[in-house]
């Protein structure tokens, strides 16, 4: 085989990720779900390995995306594909809007109806979930989670490995000021943030509050 594909990740999101790598690829044939303790051999009709089974086929060139919410395990999976020749490759649906002036880090995983406006930078594989969006004059970090309907509007910054869960709103900030998200903090569904959350804890609420602080996973 020239190359193969793995979809990481037999789950709920990979579920949802493996038909948008499907109408990319020119040998579909060549693509599998990757789970490192499979519970099941097939997933919607598609074979499930583990990354040493994966590694084990004869191709030319292995290529993975990481279809799993946490971003301190996505970073973890990432280095593991790259100390073993594994390329990632960027997922897109086709009917994503990326306007002007957006500098897109490697391995994003970007779902249908995601729209990127203008004057923005995100960092290494980035994940937004349907209906998501992302506004002018933002900066994201690497590792970064929106799970579905996510509002990012303009003016804010957003540290790495921060999940921000479904329906979540986030207010703009100011050209001199924007709103910030601290490192690693997870942002509760529904929430509506209307000032800096700091790194490491759960806040959510309308407007969203601090509720648990957590540990620096790395």
């Amino acid at each position: 085989m020239k190359g193969i594909y793995g979809v990481y990740g037999a789950s709920g999101f990979g579920k949802e990720v493996i038909p948008l790598v499907y109408a990319s690829l020119k040998e579909p044939s060549n693509l599998f779900f990757i789970d490192d303790i499979p519970k099941k051999k097939f997933l919607m009709g598609y074979k499930i390995l583990t990354f040493e089974e994966f590694l084990a086929i004869n191709a030319d060139n292995y290529y993975v995306t990481i279809a799993i919410a946490n971003g301190y395990i996505r970073k973890k999976l990432t280095e593991k594909c790259i100390k073993n020749g594994v390329k990632l490759f960027n997922v897109k649906a086709n009917n994503v809007v990326i306007m002007d002036n957006v500098n897109l880090g490697h391995g994003y995983i970007l779902c249908p109806f995601v729209t990127l406006t203008s004057n923005i930078k995100i960092g290494k594989c980035f994940h937004a979930n349907i209906y998501s969006y992302v506004a002018h004059d933002c900066i994201i970090g690497d590792f970064v989670t929106f799970a579905p309907c996510v509002k990012c509007n303009g003016n804010v910054h957003i540290e790495d490995y921060v999940y921000i869960g479904t329906g979540a709103i986030i207010f703009q900030g100011m050209p001199d000021k924007p709103l910030v998200i601290g490192r690693g903090s997870i942002i509760g569904a529904g929430s509506v943030v209307t000032k800096d959350v700091p790194s490491n804890v759960v806040a959510y609420g309308s407007p969203a509050k601090i509720q648990k602080e957590l540990n620096d996973e790395l």
